[in-house]
């Protein structure tokens, strides 16, 4: 068995991890560490997320550090300023029985001129992003000259977000002889284009499977509509009524949206990204660390940095495009020798993504099947009544109520008292999910089911005439576009598309279908005024009648789209009428 000692640390930084409850290294760390205390080449790390690489080349850097000397001598580069604080935070923890060694984190969002004047006091190690710390050298504040060391702490993803023209111009201040440490989750070919550009016969450590997951964290996914993903959220947060995770979104908005339903339906979460300012997002993370939020929902940018190790659940309310970022999100759990599980929503067209991390991971998921409303009831009963029994009874500050208490509940045998109690408790679960539907869809596609996306089953779509064609620039993916952003959403069904040269049909959701044609007015696209109506009603006499003329006159506050040539200029026409009946004429032809 390795420890502590056995890995050449002084006996500053052994109190240091002992302090912490540290006995042994974690693989990456017995690896690296001595590597690092006694030699010079550089070294590629790949170690999951949670593994200790903090202190993997944190330690090493804090025992060669010459504390006489107060120019910087250490360089960090990582991603976020969420990181940035968390390694900043870790280094000092470890410093703690060091003398005259400066830490600092500099990082965007915050005020420069404070990190100008701890510079000036003097920072052996400069932990930063890469945008900061660039300004801070073309500002002549942050010198570079003494740097021994540098490391790139989660490379791939400096480069994904957009930091390659700084990382070459910060590296270009740095003097060329150096070590140069690369540590990653994911040995991507981005890792290899750094390697190649930045380091020198580097010396790879790995412990675990290139781009795998972790062997103790349980992979499944649930196949629903798109416009279930935040019903299936919710009832994964009450069929799981002890959760503790991250619920991670693809966009910035999608995180703001989630989050704020879940606070309005009474769940215990909140939500980071990048529109937070700093203060705001320490608070939201102190309240996560504190378990005063079970939920914490998050792109995988503000995600960052966040070190929190008891995590139950990593939920993908959407899927990554790039699989090694799905290995990255489920490394989250399962931490500290500790199981966890990575549940995926994903709609029929994205059984596709499962497979591509399956191939490139080793990953093996299972189909799971969403919660019924009778399930979440029963896990929610038998949680209330096992808090119920947990609780722990203050004699004395409870004794002088129990006799008005005892006179009240008199003639309540202990049957009737218990139900009484569960149903106060309970009664809001009971009447939620009393009628709770079947979320599940399968892989492939029922005859019926193909019958109802073809438009075949009314009962199900509404087929919607829309007034402009692919000679006004539409075509599927823009109606589509059209269609969701009206309702800022996308979560209902869309069925057969048809874009023809003049005009278009689209199936919609009959709930959708109606909304769109009697409850939206003033529709454009492309500064074209668009007229829309159910397609069924253009057939028949081909006459409009007063009602129907009705609800294109609120669409567009005419009768009509563009006027067409014939119209343009003349007095004898109403505005539209003539390019409405060329319309008309042009479906009959086509339909001939």
């Amino acid at each position: 068995m390795t420890t502590f000692s056995d890995v050449g640390l002084s006996p500053e930084l052994l109190q240091a991890v002992a302090d912490l409850g540290y006995t042994e290294p974690t693989p990456i760390q017995a690896q690296t560490i001595p590597q690092l205390l006694f030699s010079d080449q550089d070294v590629i790390a790949l170690a999951q997320t949670g593994t200790g690489k903090t202190a993997a080349f944190g330690l090493p850097a804090l025992q060669t550090t010459d504390p006489k000397n107060t120019e910087t001598q250490t360089l960090v580069l990582c991603p976020t300023r969420e990181l940035c604080i968390q390694i900043v935070r870790d280094m000092e923890m470890y410093a703690k029985h060091l003398k005259r060694i400066n830490i600092l984190a500099v990082y965007g969002g915050t005020n420069i001129e404070t990190q100008i004047r701890a510079l000036k006091k003097g920072a052996q190690i400069v932990v930063g992003t890469p945008g900061r710390t660039l300004d801070l050298i073309k500002r002549k504040k942050l010198k570079l000259g003494a740097v021994r060391r540098v490391v790139l702490d989660e490379a791939d993803e400096m480069l994904s977000m957009g930091f390659q023209e700084d990382l070459d111009s910060i590296l270009s201040h740095v003097p060329g002889e150096r070590q140069t440490l690369l540590f990653s989750a994911t040995m991507s070919d981005r890792v290899l284009s750094i390697a190649k550009k930045y380091m020198e016969d580097p010396l790879r450590f790995s412990v675990a499977r290139v781009n795998a997951g972790a062997d103790n964290v349980s992979h499944g996914y649930y196949m629903v509509n798109a416009k279930d993903r935040y019903e299936l959220l919710k009832r994964l947060a009450d069929v799981h009524p002890g959760i503790y995770g991250i619920v991670f979104c693809r966009t910035r908005k999608d995180t703001k949206e989630v989050a704020a339903k879940l606070m309005q339906d009474g769940y215990n979460a909140d939500a980071i990204h990048g529109d937070l300012s700093q203060s705001q997002r320490d608070d939201v993370m102190g309240k996560f660390r504190g378990r005063q939020l079970q939920i914490l929902v998050a792109t995988d940018v503000a995600a960052r940095g966040l070190d929190v190790n008891d995590l139950t659940h990593v939920i993908n309310y959407n899927l990554p495009d790039d699989p090694e970022v799905y290995v990255h999100r489920s490394g989250r759990t399962g931490r500290a020798g500790k199981s966890g599980a990575s549940l995926s929503i994903i709609h029929s067209r994205e059984q596709r993504k499962i497979r591509d991390i399956e191939r490139s991971s080793g990953i093996k998921f299972k189909q799971l099947v969403a919660p019924s409303g009778s399930e979440i009831c029963q896990t929610q009963l038998l949680s209330l009544i096992d808090k119920v029994k947990a609780v722990e009874v203050d004699e004395k500050q409870i004794k002088p109520f129990l006799p008005e208490i005892y006179k009240k509940l008199e003639g309540l045998d202990r049957e009737t008292l218990i139900k009484h109690f569960v149903s106060a408790e309970f009664n809001r679960f009971l009447a939620y999910y009393r009628n709770a539907r079947d979320l599940n869809i399968s892989g492939k596609k029922s005859r019926k089911e193909r019958e109802e996306r073809g438009g075949r089953n009314a009962s199900k779509f509404k087929r919607v005439f829309v007034s402009v064609g692919k000679r006004d620039g539409l075509n599927p993916a823009r109606l589509i576009g059209l269609v969701n952003e009206l309702f800022r959403s996308d979560e209902f069904s869309i069925g057969k598309i048809e874009v023809l040269k003049n005009f278009s049909f689209i199936e919609l959701e009959k709930d959708v279908a109606d909304l769109f044609v009697n409850g939206v007015s003033h529709l454009e696209f492309e500064g074209v005024p668009v007229n829309v109506e159910y397609a069924e009603e253009l057939h028949g006499s081909g006459k409009r009648s007063s009602k129907q003329n009705a609800r294109k006159k609120r669409f567009t506050g005419g009768y009509g789209g563009r006027r067409s040539r014939s119209d343009r200029g003349g007095s004898g026409h109403r505005k539209g009428k003539g390019r409405a009946s060329s319309r008309k004429g042009r479906k009959n032809k086509n339909k001939d």
